[in-house]
């Protein structure tokens, strides 16, 4: 005979309650219960009927997933993290790519809008915050990254300023001072990049130094092409830097290249920061030294915001402004 809630929450010690409130995932359980209610479904083999609790609450039991790139290493890793939590939640996740393409992300707010899923996690880089809410009016939604909710939906997002900021201030306190930026975007939206070199700037200036216009390399996207082109520009300008902070660990791993290519030696003749803290970057040679997102809290804190939404869709709680925390993570490259 199959588990029912009642035996999880016999075993657990917990009410019924309690434990529909771990699978559901509709109101926050202290860790410690939550940790003794997952050991008493994963004993038991409990499994919750989800056709029939979805049909009785008119939700599919599924959400959306909205990314610029799937073959982004950073948004890869993030999707896969999202994913795990959202099992937990015994919430299937339907993962798509924008390209960053406003109509893109236009049809798949408006698939939500449809009710084809219970809500939506989107890393928008073209809408602005008017046209999210235009194109998915009513749909439970959280954003991820710069674009600034005003009200109207949950985001969760890194404080890329200070992140930049301490990225630059750390090579300054190497002794750097010829330190160059790679990672502009001047034809996006998003506003990452933009608050990124807010940073980078601004530490800069704390230090005594002026940003030098030829020092800041704008990119197409946040690729390691991108990154290698961006740093031969920069050495066949005849400044050569002493430092490069990247605004990813793309263009990190491409200017690596680049600079060994030209025979450049890192970190002794020049050192490389990037952002992001993907897997690559662990065995580049030499290792990279990068500003590091909690993504485990990205995924849970989204799930979190998408579930208050969904299941009480009627509470007046104001849209949440979420900043998870980062970390510099020093290993050869500088």
């Amino acid at each position: 005979m199959s588990s029912r809630l009642k035996d999880v929450a016999a075993r657990a010690g917990v009410s019924v309650r309690t434990v529909s409130n771990v699978v559901s995932g509709t109101a926050s359980v202290a860790a410690g219960t939550r940790r003794r209610v997952e050991e008493a479904i994963e004993e038991l083999g409990y499994r919750p009927n989800l056709a029939a609790r979805s049909l009785r609450a008119g939700r599919t039991g599924i959400i959306g997933l909205a990314i610029p790139e799937l073959h982004s290493p950073y948004f890869a890793e993030l999707a896969g993290r999202l994913v795990r939590e959202a099992q937990r939640r015994s919430w299937t996740v339907i993962i798509d790519q924008t390209g960053g393409e406003a109509e893109a992300e236009r049809r798949l707010l408006a698939q939500g809008g449809e009710r084809a899923m219970d809500g939506l996690i989107i890393s928008p880089w073209a809408l602005d915050s008017a046209e999210l809410a235009a194109a998915a009016p009513g749909t439970p939604l959280v954003l991820l990254g710069e674009r600034s909710p005003h009200g109207v939906a949950d985001r969760v997002a890194v404080d890329n300023v200070m992140a930049a900021r301490e990225a630059t201030e750390f090579l300054l306190a190497q002794g750097r001072r010829r330190i160059a930026a790679i990672g502009l975007q001047p034809h996006l939206r998003n506003g990452t990049a933009v608050l990124r070199a807010e940073g980078y700037r601004g530490a800069l200036r704390q230090a005594g130094l002026e940003p030098v216009v030829e020092a800041e390399r704008a990119v197409e996207a946040l690729h390691r092409a991108d990154g290698a082109r961006a740093m031969a520009e920069l050495l066949d300008s005849g400044s050569v830097p002493d430092a490069v902070f990247a605004f990813s660990d793309e263009l990190a791993l491409g200017a690596l290249h680049t600079a060994h290519t030209r025979g450049l030696r890192v970190p002794d003749d020049m050192a490389v920061v990037g952002f992001d803290d993907i897997e690559d970057g662990h065995y580049s040679n030499p290792a990279l030294t990068t500003v590091s997102p909690d993504k485990q809290q990205i995924a849970e804190r989204s799930l979190q915001c998408l579930a208050d939404r969904i299941y009480s869709p009627g509470t007046a709680v104001p849209p949440q402004d979420l900043v998870v925390p980062h970390r510099l993570v020093r290993r050869a490259s500088a």
